[in-house]
């Protein structure tokens, strides 16, 4: 993967853009540190698609997909009646 610092970058945005078609993902520093990288549309949407299922696959999965948020029955802790008067 190339490295184009940021200034460079802005200045030959052709050359950045065609670099990142015909070479693959360019990544872009800024002050040193890598800030951004530039892939091109098609390897895009193969990560978007490989990040997440459709709501399809989360619906007919077999997997709990979050933790339970009700606390156990049971464990509460209540008022007396007296206080209650």
């Amino acid at each position: 993967m190339h490295t184009w610092p940021v200034q460079d970058a802005k200045a030959r945005f052709s050359e950045f853009l065609e670099a990142c078609l015909s070479e693959g993902p360019q990544m872009v520093t800024k002050r040193g540190t890598e800030a951004a990288v530039l892939v091109p549309v098609q390897e895009w949407k193969r990560l978007q698609a490989a990040a997440r299922p459709s709501l399809k696959q989360l619906l007919l999965s077999d997997e709990a997909r979050a933790e339970a948020i009700v606390p156990p029955r049971g464990r509460a802790k209540r008022r007396a009646v007296e206080a209650m008067r």
